[in-house]
């Protein structure tokens, strides 16, 4: 090989050597940009209403969280209110319970509850014989 194999022509290119046409390519460019197409502004306006509609979405549930915590708070307290209503209920109902007494029952008006019967029906008293379904 020698040192001339390798040497590029300025003057004359070979044929796997291309050539840009940089004038040609400028102009090409330079008039794509310079028209509108009729689905662009169309575009455009679509991409910015979705654009509102996505802020708007992100402002509904920032707020939305926001509210939850808020009400979550106040359930706690109110929970925390309830039991405490609860708890005082319960204090008053043992001790109105330890005053309770059979004597007392009776001054109130109730009595003892004598002859006691119970219904016995032997088998599976929930099934009822239905005659539409009889064989």
């Amino acid at each position: 090989m020698t040192r001339k194999s390798f040497h590029i022509s300025k003057f004359k290119p070979s044929i796997f050597q291309g050539a840009f046409d940089f004038e040609a390519v400028s102009n090409k460019r330079a008039h794509a940009l310079a028209v509108e197409y009729p689905a662009e502004r169309i575009a455009f306006t679509l991409l910015i209403a979705l654009l509102g509609i996505l802020i708007c979405a992100y402002f509904y549930f920032v707020i939305g969280s926001v509210f939850n915590v808020i009400a979550e708070k106040q359930a706690d307290s109110s929970s925390a209110n309830m039991q405490g209503s609860i708890a005082s209920l319960e204090q008053q109902y043992f001790a109105l319970s330890q005053a309770l007494t059979p004597q007392a029952a009776t001054d109130m008006g109730l009595a003892p509850v004598q002859n006691t019967q119970y219904v016995f029906r032997p088998g599976n008293a929930a099934a009822i014989p239905s005659p539409i379904r009889e064989i």
